[in-house]
């Protein structure tokens, strides 16, 4: 029986499960040689391997007595998917920005320089 999923922004919330994520991008490694990269139990270890693993962030194979884990991409897609929302998001707030910008530069280009130049027509069209 698989269990449940956990959220995938809650297993990265960690900079222990962080740091396992880094490490396991360079070479896939056992969960002895992912604990000898930290201050902490074995135990505590595995818990991290396992809510990464919960998340669909790794996957674990036995080799022999060995237990090596390595990178899954298809864990990393809710976080792509939430992150290309966002950037798309931002893009187009920006986009506007700089259109807004742009012709608000463009109308400040159009405005007549001399206010001298202004204020003796008026004084003109008045006598």
């Amino acid at each position: 029986m698989r269990q449940q999923a956990t959220d995938p922004f809650q297993a990265i919330a960690d900079p222990s499960r962080r740091a396992i994520l880094q490490m396991l991008a360079r070479d896939k490694l056992t969960i002895n040689a992912v604990a000898e990269n930290f201050d902490m139990s074995r135990p505590a270890v595995s818990k991290h391997i396992k809510i990464l693993y919960t998340a669909g962030f790794i996957s674990i194979t036995e080799t022999g007595r060995e237990r090596y884990c390595s990178l899954r991409q298809e864990g990393f897609t809710a976080l792509q998917q939430w992150m290309a929302y966002f950037e798309g998001f931002w893009t187009e707030k920006l986009n506007a920005l700089e259109l807004h910008l742009a012709s608000a530069a463009s109308a400040k280009q159009k405005k007549p320089k001399d206010k001298k130049h202004l204020s003796s027509k008026k004084k003109i069209s008045k006598r």
